[in-house]
């Protein structure tokens, strides 16, 4: 007895299932961030917000809420998670709640951070 494989075309009814878990999956990573005063670039687990300096600044990403306190040079105060942390440009990443936080760039127009989940190792 020979085995032989069938490949079954595509039906419209596959295809567009397949588009709409795909448009599902989108919308799913992109609901859970919102700004005011800042802009969020996410991913499945990171996101890079930009906080646009003089104005209260906040955002809900990953389930967390990360505020701008105040920056004075090259040092940035954030609130992640409830906590508060002071960083530095090119300082290694800090761990707060599961997250690790970084310092991308400070400008005198905006201030740019990249919050990551913890991968446990």
């Amino acid at each position: 007895m020979t085995n032989r494989s069938v490949d079954f075309p595509l039906t419209p009814t596959r295809r567009a299932a397949g588009l709409l878990a795909g448009l599902a999956l989108g919308v799913a990573v992109l609901a859970g961030c919102s700004s005011e005063g800042a802009s969020t670039d996410c991913g499945l687990d990171a996101c890079t917000v930009t906080f646009d300096r003089g104005v209260d600044a906040s955002a809900t990403i990953l389930g967390v809420e990360a505020k701008l306190v105040g920056a004075e040079g090259d040092r940035v105060t954030v609130e992640v998670a409830g906590e508060q942390l002071t960083l530095t440009t090119g300082q290694q990443a800090t761990e707060v709640a599961g997250f690790s936080v970084t310092l991308e760039s400070v400008t005198d127009q905006e201030v740019k951070i990249r919050v990551a989940g913890n991968s446990g190792s």
